[in-house]
């Protein structure tokens, strides 16, 4: 048997963010005696453990905003340069993509995939701007084009988005199942009683998660339901910002910062209800764990309807009124539900991760074949 053949993924960092989560899903479900995954990111994060102890190698080159536009082109050059031999390289970086894959293509690397995960940018005008003429590139230098939805295919590939491969954000579902069990013990671990309504959102402190208008929503709900707690689960920029808001709201004894977990599927048997009112997204990984969790979701209508598996746990509402979230997040968490949800759903939509592995593993398989 041969050596297993060896795809570079792009990233800025392994976080769990929901990018780097459908990688590591993969990876863990993958055969990696036929395919493994190296990966060229700028900082460090979480799963960098897990991916060495898999046999992945992790090479590291400084951000754009460290070093500035020609270093970080002159860094990428470099890496390009001594690292040649990758036959298919994925990047995950959304517009900055573009910049990859054209020092990819300068050093003869034949598969080169850009991969949507969003439906826009981050950041101010000029960061926009940049990023703008970044994408401008992914036209030229991509070979294919994979997306999480045909939402976040037609924002980054405008009139190729009918070309993109769809690649479902999959969970391992079994890992999601419902438990009353490990309800009662994380709830126990938070000291909560049955009775407290939890209230749950998963997700990076950033500005398109839109975590000051949940914490105002949360305001107008505590006012009806004392018992209510918010747990917020992630880490990032805006953390500062987001405590001084909880201050501000006297919310203190409410919402509980768990920071960045990695039993997300066990917190998610100990949530009500899971609100997630983002600005924009791709298609949230956590939401499709929520929903396998059996967990009634309330969301932003800003968030593709490719989101809902329609069985019944979505509710969209606009982010004009905070006092419409409120009532529907208490309506929605005092109803006695039913909390299993069978794998087959799961399967139907195509979002059981064993399967999306299969097919990602043959892509690459046959992608891999058709350069020698």
């Amino acid at each position: 048997m041969g050596n297993p053949l060896r795809i570079l993924h792009v990233v800025v960092n392994m976080n769990r963010g929901g990018a780097e989560t459908l990688i590591m899903n993969l990876y863990r479900n993958i055969d990696r005696s036929k395919v493994q995954f190296d990966f060229l990111t700028c900082k460090e994060g979480v799963f960098d453990q897990e991916i060495i102890s898999m046999g992945g190698k992790i090479h590291r080159i400084p951000y754009v905003t460290e070093v500035g536009h020609t270093g970080y082109i002159k860094k990428l050059d470099q890496f390009f340069q001594t690292n040649a031999d990758y036959k298919i390289i994925h990047s995950h970086m959304d517009k900055m993509s573009g910049f990859i894959l054209r020092a990819a293509k300068k050093v003869g690397i034949p598969v080169r995939i850009a991969h949507s995960h969003s439906t826009k940018s981050e950041g101010g005008a000029v960061s926009n701007l940049y990023k703008w003429f970044a994408g401008n590139n992914i036209k030229h230098y991509a070979t294919h084009l994979y997306a999480c939805s045909n939402a976040a295919a037609k924002w980054l590939f405008k009139d190729k988005e009918d070309k993109a491969f769809i690649l479902k954000n999959g969970i391992e579902c079994n890992k999601f199942q419902f438990s009353l069990d490990v309800r009662n013990q994380v709830r126990n671990e938070l000291k909560l009683d049955e009775e407290s309504m939890l209230i749950g959102h998963v997700g990076r402190f950033s500005h398109p998660k839109n975590h000051l208008f949940l914490l105002e929503v949360f305001a107008q709900l505590i006012e009806v339901q004392p018992n209510a707690t918010l747990i917020l689960v992630g880490e990032g920029a805006l953390k500062e910002k987001i405590e001084e808001k909880i201050k501000g709201l006297h919310l203190e004894e409410n919402v509980k910062l768990l920071g960045i977990r990695e039993d997300i599927h066990l917190l998610l048997q100990a949530f009500d209800v899971f609100v997630f009112p983002s600005l924009y997204e791709g298609l949230p990984v956590t939401l499709i764990e929520a929903q396998g969790a059996g967990l009634p979701c309330l969301i932003s209508d800003t968030i593709t309807e490719e989101a809902d598996m329609g069985i019944g746990l979505v509710k969209s509402l606009p982010l004009t009124d905070k006092m419409l979230w409120a009532e529907n997040i208490s309506n929605i968490a005092m109803r006695n539900q039913s909390r299993t949800i069978s794998e087959s759903d799961l399967n139907q939509k195509g979002y059981n991760i064993r399967r999306t592995a299969e097919l990602t593993q043959q892509s690459y398989i046959s992608l891999g074949g058709e350069v020698g």
